[in-house]
Formats: structure tokens, C-alpha cells, sequence
């Protein structure tokens, strides 16, 4: 390796963050600690790992696919860590409230895409967790911003450093969104749930059009009739 290239080398690992100190993080959470309104801390471990919340706003758009005929999760089933999703293989599909709030407690080593799948846990949501994406949502001289995240980010250390105000910062789920819809990553029964849904959508469009012309007709009707029975 020439001296140059040694060069850029060290200027490169120069310039990568340093990752904070024990001393600095402590400062930092303690300071986030005081700007809390509610009992959602943030506490500092040993070996200089973090936990704390995150809320996350769900706006989803399209259905979701869940095991059919399952009880909601038990108290049991939680502790034991029982994935109520496995216990059976029919499937059906259905939308998730819109802009629906999960509180999670999640650790600094906690990536987007472990935020992600416990949030499909959670739900009982058994699609593809690559068929959604956590965003970060701004406000920025008086406009909504979103930013997608990639899978390896830290929710939580974004959190801490933008302070528990969500109005400056706050978590969405959302479609990822890639352009074109990769229907190869939807499975047989998922896609035949879609056209359930797409031509139940469709009946009830044809209903409310033929609703709308047979009323406009019946006036019309009226109209005439009134007019022919007018006397010349």
C-alpha cells in the first residue's frame, strides 16, 4: 500500500463517529429523562446499553394478512412467548386502524427491522416483514417530513437524541414502498384475498354509481311527467 493510500485510509477512519462514552450517554439520558412528562424513561445499563420507548404510528393503506380464527393473545401467551400465528395455517386479510399507536420497549441495540417484526408479532401479522418499512416523520418550517430507514438504523438512539418530543420526531410503519409492487413476494393465499377484497370494493362502486344515474333517472321522470301534465 503506497503512502497515499494509507493516507486516505486513516482520513477515512477518522472521520466515522466516535461512539459516545459511558459518561457522555449518561448525561444524555439524564437530560432526555428530564424532559419526560410521563414514566416513559430511558435507563442506562453497565455495559453501556440503553432501554426505553418508542411509540410507532401505524398508516398502512393496504390489508394485512393474519391467522384466521385466533383469540387475541393471552397474558400466558405473552410471557411464555407463544406465536399464536403458528397455531394455525388459514389466513384471511383485513385493515389495521389507520394511524393506530403501539408502544414499544425496545433496548439501544434494537434495529429498525427487529421494531418492524415486533410489530407484525404484536398484530399476528404474518406477511413478509421486507413488505414494510419504519419511517421517521419531521416537521420542518411548518411541513411533514418523512424519512425511510434502513433496517440496521437504532430507533431508540434517535429517540435520544431528538428528545421525547414527538412533534419533533416520531416513528411510522408503513408500505415499502419501491415503485413497483413485487407481487412475487405476496404468497397464493394473500393474493387470493386481495381479489376477495378487490371485487367486493368493486361490486360496492357499481352499487353506489347504479344508486346515483337511478336517482338522477327517477327526477327526470318527475320532471316529464310534470311537464306533460301541464296544461298547453
Amino acid at each position: 500500500m503506497t503512502e497515499d493510500e494509507q493516507n486516505v485510509t486513516k482520513t477515512v477512519e477518522e472521520e466515522k463517529p466516535r461512539a459516545p462514552t459511558i459518561q457522555e450517554l449518561k448525561q444524555k439520558i439524564d437530560y432526555y429523562n428530564s424532559k419526560v412528562n410521563n414514566c416513559l424513561l430511558m435507563k442506562l445499563n453497565d455495559d453501556g446499553t440503553y432501554t426505553g420507548f418508542i411509540k410507532v404510528h401505524l398508516k398502512l393503506r393496504r390489508p394485512v394478512t393474519v391467522p384466521a380464527g385466533i383469540k387475541p393473545q393471552s397474558i400466558y401467551d405473552a410471557l411464555q412467548e407463544v406465536n399464536v400465528a403458528n397455531m394455525t395455517e388459514k389466513r384471511t386479510s383485513f385493515y389495521l386502524p389507520l394511524d393506530a399507536i403501539k408502544q414499544l420497549h425496545i433496548s439501544s441495540t434494537t434495529t429498525v427491522s427487529e421494531v418492524i417484526q415486533a410489530l407484525l408479532k404484536k398484530f399476528m401479522v404474518v406477511d413478509n416483514p421486507q413488505k414494510f418499512a419504519l419511517f421517521k416523520q419531521m416537521q420542518k418550517d411548518g411541513q411533514v417530513l418523512f424519512q425511510k430507514l434502513s433496517v440496521t438504523e437504532y430507533p431508540l438512539y434517535l429517540r435520544l437524541i431528538a428528545g421525547p418530543d414527538t412533534d419533533i420526531l416520531s416513528f411510522v410503519l408503513k408500505e415499502n414502498e419501491t415503485g413497483e409492487v413485487e407481487w412475487d413476494a405476496f404468497s397464493i393465499p394473500e393474493l387470493q384475498n386481495f381479489l376477495v377484497i378487490l371485487e367486493r370494493e368493486e361490486k360496492d362502486k357499481i352499487q353506489q354509481v347504479q344508486k346515483k344515474y337511478d336517482k338522477f333517472k327517477q327526477r327526470l321522470q318527475e320532471a316529464l311527467k310534470e311537464a306533460n301534465g301541464k296544461p298547453g
